[in-house]
């Protein structure tokens, strides 16, 4: 045992680059990586300012929409969820809950810790959202919430048939892991709150949450949310939202390092162009199905709605699902991901988001999954 003023022994080595092909993180794509190493600034900062305000300006590009305030959280998109609930639900409010996988159950829970009065409307995990179900659950609710890409179980539901049968309901979103890999339009679908992460298709490490929010919502918000951190109405200001014309009102320390990562990988977007980046997701995860069909692997989402950036597979009957997880990690450097809930071990995650979404990873992962195959039978 070591005394507090003895540093204590390494006890770890120098990891190889991993190929992280799981449900997230992706491999950054390579500007939001060399951007970490660009000289630090402070967080008012006349430079960092005008690179957070390009970053606001780009995620409103990918998002969708012309909400003023959208903005990255300095949180993850976990985060994301709980300023999404804080914001906008007060006790007994009724909240519609559409759930098809994991994030949807995580909804519930984070809508019930605030007060709200949750009617969840249960789907088999692996498919889409019943859009009429959802509706049809209550008259009159304050929102209605869904998970737009559903990475529990790699299905895509129809947000934008949601939002056109939304009513006077608030449509709140997770796009974190759509975001940057398909189709999303926040303003034509009518989503008046979104969320996301970074570390998905936006191709970015892990540590922000871009968000966005309507001013039909923001007008029908919590006026003293229970999260400080978290109130939109004091992080509006800090963005340049809210103070007017070259002003803004202090609220954190932002992770500058971050916030300029997350300006590279978007700025590396924009310059791909947004649906030609979307084009690329959908090739490579239309070759990774079919390569895995072909292979005798059985797929899991349903037909007609998979997402192309996070692939669910069946594990072979009489397979050792961490097995083979290892033996790709241990022989291979390759990560992909178990299956979540009660499929933990029947099903396989394989992500192809952000830079990763290339044929020639998808050549990587199928011979890689064939050697760990063989080698497991």
């Amino acid at each position: 045992m070591t005394s507090s003023s003895t540093p204590p022994p390494a006890t770890t080595r120098p990891i190889a680059e991993r190929h992280l092909f799981g449900p997230g993180p992706c491999n950054p794509y390579p500007e939001a990586t060399l951007a970490l190493a660009s000289p630090l600034l402070g967080h008012l900062d006349p430079d960092f300012l005008a690179i957070m305000d390009e970053t606001c300006d780009l995620l409103r590009y990918v998002w969708g929409t012309d909400n003023r305030r959208t903005l990255p959280l300095s949180a993850t998109g976990s985060a994301g969820m709980e300023a999404a609930f804080v914001n906008t639900v007060e006790p007994g409010d009724v909240v519609v809950v559409a759930v098809n996988g994991l994030f949807g159950e995580r909804m519930v829970d984070v809508a019930g810790r605030h007060g709200a009065q949750v009617v969840r409307v249960d789907h088999e995990w692996g498919r889409p959202v019943d859009v009429e179900r959802v509706v049809a659950a209550h008259p009159s609710p304050k929102i209605i919430a869904a998970v737009h890409a559903e990475t529990s179980t790699g299905v895509r539901s129809d947000i934008a048939a949601l939002g056109a049968a939304k009513g006077d309901a608030l449509l709140l979103v997770d796009a974190v892991t759509s975001i940057g890999g398909i189709e999303l339009r926040a303003d034509d679908w009518g989503i008046d709150i979104g969320y996301a992460g970074t570390q998905k298709c936006l191709g970015v490490a892990p540590g922000l949450a871009p968000f966005t929010i309507s001013d039909r919502a923001f007008a029908r918000r919590v006026e003293k949310p229970s999260s400080w951190y978290l109130d939109l109405g004091l992080l509006g200001g800090y963005v340049g939202e809210a103070a007017g014309a070259g002003k803004r009102t202090y609220h954190h320390t932002a992770p500058t390092a971050m916030v300029a990562s997350l300006h590279a990988g978007l700025r590396r977007i924009a310059d791909e162009g947004l649906e030609k980046v979307w084009d690329r997701h959908a090739e490579a995860g239309r070759l990774l199905q079919d390569g895995l069909e072909a292979m005798g692997l059985t797929l899991f989402a349903e037909e007609g709605s998979r997402l192309p950036e996070l692939t669910t597979v069946r594990v072979p009957e009489g397979v050792d699902s961490a097995a083979v997880r290892g033996y790709l990690l241990e022989r291979h450097n390759l990560e992909i991901g178990a299956g979540a809930g009660a499929f933990a071990s029947s099903v396989w995650r394989i992500g192809l988001m952000g830079h990763n979404a290339r044929p020639d990873r998808v050549a990587l992962i199928l011979a890689a999954l064939e050697d760990a195959l063989a080698h497991a039978t």
